[in-house]
């Protein structure tokens, strides 16, 4: 196989090449499985197949280190995984924290200056060590003279298994202008339409846009529900953003894990933002209301 795509794993197979497992490919369905991404498990039977598949599901082929595994399900393996995974993390803090931009005068007064206008807003900005990949894609900026945040911007469409990344958008856009280029069927690219078609072909009222709250736990990852006829910078006020948001995109008819905070009777929305912090997939999490 092509060498970028030598992480994907044989699945069955004897050390003397015996006979494969009884799995067909889930991407043209006709031939018997060679292949298994380690990242999202799907079976591939060719180079052709395996490329077709990272393309319609937007997957990188690499395992997911931090995916969450059950007690029931968790071995000396998965023991070993992160133990390294550990040592990896490790080590880029150390070299972040000796690279040499971290210590310029001129990036720290950037980042205080951003921090310092977005807190005037009623934004709790917060940036991460150099070397992190967030801290590296981060884009945004702040335009003095219009006194006016260019941010940068993430989309997540989870539906599609969709994801697009804007630079420069105008605090003051609406949500819904935002949104346009992407889920209108009349204003929306053809190709993108045609990705995110089950968007396109809903009605506007089904959408929602949800960005998850920082400062939770694990186990209590919840979102707030933001309002598409508003500002970005409305929209943003009153809450913690780490370098820049990224913007959950679903719709109210598909079925999904999410629950609506208030709407269930298990925690009051007004006391969703006291709770402690972090990072987990939007199929694991509750939503809040922003009303």
């Amino acid at each position: 196989m092509a060498e970028q795509d030598r992480h994907w794993v044989v699945p069955g197979r004897a050390a003397g090449g015996g006979k494969m497992s009884l799995h067909r490919c889930e991407t043209c369905s006709k031939e018997e499985a060679k292949y298994r991404c380690p990242r999202c498990m799907k079976y591939s039977c060719s180079l052709l197949c395996v490329k077709k598949h990272k393309l319609a599901l937007s997957c990188n082929g690499i395992r997911n280190k931090t995916a969450f595994v059950s007690v029931n399900e968790f071995t000396d393996l998965n023991l070993l995984s992160d133990y390294r995974f550990l040592e990896d993390v490790g080590r880029t803090a150390d070299a972040a924290a000796r690279h040499c931009i971290m210590h310029s005068p001129a990036t720290k007064r950037l980042l205080y200056f951003l921090r310092n206008k977005a807190r005037g807003c009623n934004i709790e900005l917060k940036t991460l060590p150099v070397g992190f990949t967030k801290r590296r894609e981060n884009s945004t900026t702040f335009n003095s003279m219009e006194n006016k945040f260019y941010w940068h911007l993430k989309l997540i469409f989870p539906h599609c298994h969709a994801e697009y990344t804007l630079k420069g958008v105008p605090d003051d856009k609406t949500l819904a202008d935002i949104l346009k280029p992407y889920i209108d069927p009349v204003e929306s690219d053809p190709v993108v339409c045609q990705r995110l078609k089950i968007y396109t072909a809903s009605p506007q009222s089904d959408v929602r846009i949800l960005m998850k709250i920082e400062n939770r736990s694990r186990n209590s990852v919840r979102y707030n529900e933001l309002d598409a006829s508003r500002s970005l910078l409305d929209n943003l006020k009153g809450k913690v953003i780490i370098e820049y948001p990224t913007l959950f995109v679903v719709l109210k008819t598909l079925k999904n894990d999410m629950v609506v905070l208030g709407q269930d009777g298990s925690e009051p929305a007004e006391n969703s933002d006291s709770e402690n912090s972090s990072l987990s997939s939007v199929e694991e999490g509750e939503i809040q209301d922003s009303s």
